[in-house]
């Protein structure tokens, strides 16, 4: 079972490459973030037709995430991060998909920092570390991928030079990241890849593909139960330098039955 996630940044504006790459990769599940659009403008019946079941909780021009499944139907089993009644992002969704629980996600960015922005940051990623610790005690098989917003250490990221004051590597988003792998969840590019250069970000400023300036920002979690069957992980960097692409490339997980 192959599981990936892939911040899409527009699905409407980049369906094109979205259904490319299903169609090339196949993946099981995908976990898509930045959607970018109203539930009722989401292109569920490309999906379908490229035989894609989806979930999806979609915000306008901003946010949104997707949960799409390949030859089933995803069974919604959560729509919002719990912690906070008062936050209307959509940045969380959940589905079970034969026998795994799949949570797709989309941490605040937090920029700039300091500020409401990195407050938001850190008070989401605590939520997230909150409920993930449900998940666990559950002890369900459970892949937590998505957009985090964070570039765990300084092993993940091209250089640190200029990005020293941005929120993506400072120490209180690394060590919330750090937090919660350390409570029981495997990162699985890191467990199979420790000593790879492994991207899945590229800023469209300053010719940072062509460059590979690059940074590891999207990340895949397995929870115990599932981490054992953990068997392939990877970048489908080729996404990212095809035209009209996301900043992002796809990270995936391949999982035994």
């Amino acid at each position: 079972m192959r599981i990936a996630t892939f911040n899409i940044n527009s699905i409407n504006g980049r369906l094109a490459n979205l259904l490319r790459w299903l169609e090339v990769s196949s993946p099981d599940v995908a976990c898509l973030q930045e959607i970018k659009c109203t539930n009722a403008a989401f292109p569920r019946k490309a999906l379908e037709a490229a035989a894609y079941s989806a979930i999806w909780c979609g915000q306008g021009p901003h946010h949104g995430v997707a949960i799409l499944a390949r030859d089933v139907d995803p069974i919604e089993t959560r729509r919002n991060l719990p912690g906070d009644s008062a936050d209307r992002e959509a940045r969380y969704n959940e589905a079970a998909v034969n026998d795994c629980l799949i949570g797709c996600l989309y941490l605040p960015n937090g920029n700039p920092q300091p500020g409401p922005k990195f407050a938001y940051k850190l008070d989401w990623f605590q939520r997230l570390i909150a409920y993930a610790g449900e998940l666990k005690l559950s002890r369900a098989p459970v892949v937590l991928a998505g957009d985090y917003n964070v570039v765990p250490t300084d092993a993940d990221i091209y250089a640190m030079r200029s990005w020293r004051t941005n929120a993506l590597v400072q120490p209180e988003p690394r060590a919330a990241f750090a937090r919660l792998v350390s409570s029981g969840w495997t990162d699985a590019l890191r467990e199979l890849h420790p000593d790879e250069t492994m991207y899945t970000f590229w800023d469209y400023m300053r010719d940072a593909w062509s460059r590979d300036a690059g940074m590891r920002l999207d990340h895949l979690l397995l929870s115990e139960t599932i981490a054992k069957r953990l068997v392939a992980a990877g970048v489908d960097r080729n996404v990212r330098g095809l035209s009209n692409a996301s900043d992002h490339a796809p990270a995936w997980v391949e999982i035994r039955d």
